[in-house]
């Protein structure tokens, strides 16, 4: 092959490149309608911005997400610390466990890098970091993960929001029952929700009653929960939020089911795209 081939080649191949970019970039969005339900950014607009992060959440509420999920651990000094796993490998620079690192050492930590360079240096932030921003301006959904692992976090969650006069934008939620029990006796004006983990095993109606005697949300992967459950639940005077995978057709199950909010990694579909999964 000639020297001119390969650069009229070269220049076919660059060509189709930046299209396929350009039809990228300027791939249509749609905002999905919420017919009343609550709009939840699943540790901020994840998709656009590094999870747990403050610009998740800045991203979140400039895409108008009426609530902000957080997930939140302890630190070895007992700070209460934004991030979902409890290790800090996949999101950041470091390796470890959470609560074995004070919080001085996680401010050390890059939390933006591993998801786009533009966002390397972006810091691990702590819940009384959240609060400070974003109270007031959006609703807060504050997942505590693990309680086991973190012996007395509901008390220093407790003490915390005890700060704040009016808790009715604020939500705290686990897969823990007995840990959202003991919220709920902590802080009684507090609402608190349970996640249910999936399974294809109903609810029974006692355990409905049981959960909504102390919980305003029972959340459900919208894969797992029919409507007799959530009819039940309603009934209770309870509440209920879904999350799932980012595609229009959970959207419609979910308006079916006449459920009360999504759990979305952001507030806005692409038209078109990759299905992601929105993980609890």
């Amino acid at each position: 092959m000639g020297e001119l081939q390969k650069k009229k080649l070269l220049f076919v191949f660059v060509s189709i490149c930046m299209l396929l970019l350009v039809g990228y970039e300027a791939r249509p969005f749609h905002h999905v309608e919420m017919n009343g339900m609550i709009s939840v950014a699943h540790r901020g607009a994840s998709n656009f911005a590094p999870e747990n992060t403050q610009s998740a959440f800045r991203k979140a509420l400039e895409l108008g997400a009426d609530f902000l999920e957080c997930d939140v651990h302890l630190s070895k000094d007992g700070e209460l610390i934004i991030m979902h796993d409890d290790k800090v490998d996949r999101t950041t620079n470091g390796s470890g466990y959470v609560k074995n690192f004070t919080l001085a050492e996680l401010k050390e930590l890059d939390a933006g890098g591993k998801f786009h360079s533009s966002f390397a240096g972006e810091k691990i932030i702590t819940l009384n970091e959240l609060l400070e921003e974003f109270y007031g301006e959006t609703g807060l959904l504050i997942e505590i993960k693990k309680p086991s692992m973190y012996p007395g976090i509901e008390e220093r969650v407790v003490a915390l929001l005890g700060e704040y006069n009016d808790l009715n934008s604020i939500i705290v939620q686990s897969f823990d029952i007995e840990s959202m029990r003991k919220m709920n006796t902590l802080l009684p004006e507090l609402e608190v929700a349970l996640l249910i983990k999936p399974s294809i095993q109903s609810l029974s109606s006692q355990k409905i009653i049981d959960l909504t005697s102390f919980a305003t949300y029972i959340n459900f992967n919208v894969s797992y929960v029919n409507k007799r459950e959530i009819n039940q639940i309603h009934n209770q005077g309870g509440k209920v939020l879904v999350w799932s995978t980012k595609n229009q057709g959970w959207v419609d199950k979910a308006y079916q089911y006449d459920v009360d909010g999504i759990i979305t990694d952001f507030s806005i579909w692409p038209v078109e795209g990759p299905i992601q999964l929105v993980q609890e």
